[in-house]
C-alpha cells in the first residue's frame, strides 16, 4: 500500500512540511511513501488539443502532444493507493500549477470516456486502457494560506478528483499559516489526516469522508453559484442543482432526488455529460465538413490579426 505525497509549495517551505508531516502519519499507519514537490519538474500547460482522449478512444493509449514530465507525475500517481496533495493558497485557490495539473488530466482521464474507451478497445480486439485508470483510489487535500483568504481552495482541490473519481477522505484547508510549524495543533491534524488516508487506502471500497460535513450533502463543498433573485443553487464542484432552503436557522440545499444520478463524480453523471460532449462534437464536426459559411465565418478571424510573439533574440 503505496501513499504518494505531492506540494505545490516552496521546496522546504511550510507546505513541504504539512505534506511531509501527513505522510509521516501515512507511514505510520503503514503505507509506504513517496514525496514530491511538482515545481521540481518540467509541466507545461495544456493546449486542449484533446489529442489524448482520441488517441485513448482509438486504443493508442494515454498520450500527449506536449512533452513534459507530466506523464511521469501521472504514472507516480497511477502506481500510489493513495495521494496526499498540498498546496499553499494563491488569491483564495490553489497555485496555477495544480490548475495545470487538472487540467492536463483532460477528457482521457474522466472515468466516464475511459469506461467507453476500455469498451470500444475490447470490441475491435485490443486490450483496453491501460487497468490502473479504472481503478478505484483515495486522495486527501491540505491547503495552507498565509492570510484568511482561502475560500476557493478546496472546491479547486476537489477538482483534481472528480474526472478520475478518485474518492476524497480529507479536504481541509489552514489559514494564518505562516507560522504553522509551531502550531502543535494543526500539525496534529495533518498528521491524522496521513493516518486517515492510509486507513482509506487499506479498504478503499470501504473508505468514506471524515472531514466536516460541509454544505452540499454530496460532495460536502461550501461553494455554489445562486442565480439572481432566486433560491436556486449549483454546486461548483459536482454540479448538482437544487433549492435554499433554512432548517433550524441554518441554511441547506435541498436536492431533488434525480439530481444524484447527475453529480459530476458519479458515473450515471459522467455518461450524461459525455453523451452531450459527443452531441456538441458531433455539431461542430458537421459544420467544418458541411457549412461553408462556417468556414467564411472562422476565415474572416483568422484573417484579421495574428497573435504578436517575442522577436527570436530580443
Amino acid at each position: 500500500m503505496k501513499i504518494l505525497g505531492i506540494s505545490s509549495g516552496t521546496q522546504n517551505g511550510s507546505n513541504d512540511a504539512m505534506c511531509k508531516e501527513a505522510l509521516m502519519g501515512a507511514k505510520e499507519a503503514g503505507a509506504e511513501i513517496e514525496f514530491i514537490n511538482v515545481h521540481k519538474l518540467d509541466i507545461k500547460h495544456c493546449t486542449g488539443c484533446i489529442a489524448c482522449v482520441k488517441a485513448m478512444m482509438g486504443g493508442k493509449g494515454r498520450i500527449c502532444a506536449v512533452k513534459d514530465d507530466f506523464l511521469w507525475l501521472l504514472d507516480k500517481m497511477l502506481d500510489a493507493d493513495g495521494i496526499m496533495m498540498v498546496s499553499p493558497i494563491f488569491e483564495n485557490g490553489v497555485p496555477g500549477i495544480i490548475h495545470t495539473i487538472c487540467d492536463r488530466f483532460g477528457p482521457s482521464m474522466d472515468r466516464g470516456n475511459l469506461v467507453i474507451a476500455d469498451s470500444l478497445n475490447k470490441q475491435a480486439g485490443g486490450k483496453g486502457v491501460d487497468e490502473r485508470l479504472l481503478r478505484d483510489k483515495v486522495i486527501s487535500f491540505i491547503g495552507v494560506g498565509g492570510s484568511d483568504w482561502g475560500s476557493l481552495v478546496q472546491m479547486d482541490h476537489g477538482m483534481l478528483a472528480m474526472s478520475p473519481m478518485w474518492k476524497i477522505i480529507d479536504n481541509d484547508k489552514f489559514q494564518w499559516s505562516k507560522t504553522i510549524l509551531m502550531d502543535d495543533a494543526a500539525l496534529a491534524r495533518a498528521h491524522q489526516i496521513g493516518v486517515n488516508l492510509a486507513n482509506a487506502a487499506k479498504d478503499i471500497n470501504n473508505a468514506s469522508w471524515q472531514g466536516e460535513e460541509g454544505v452540499c450533502p454530496h460532495c460536502h463543498c461550501n461553494n455554489f453559484y445562486i442565480e439572481p433573485g432566486t433560491t436556486h443553487a449549483i454546486c461548483g464542484l459536482c454540479g448538482m442543482e437544487g433549492e435554499l432552503e433554512t432548517v433550524d436557522g441554518k441554511i441547506q440545499i435541498h436536492y431533488p432526488q434525480e439530481q444524484y444520478a447527475l453529480a459530476h463524480d458519479t458515473m450515471s453523471g459522467k455518461m450524461k455529460h459525455g453523451k452531450d460532449i459527443q452531441e456538441n462534437e458531433g455539431r461542430l464536426a458537421d459544420l467544418q465538413k458541411n457549412s461553408e459559411e462556417f468556414k467564411a465565418r472562422k476565415k474572416k478571424y483568422m484573417d484579421f490579426i495574428q497573435p504578436t510573439v517575442p522577436e527570436k533574440g530580443a
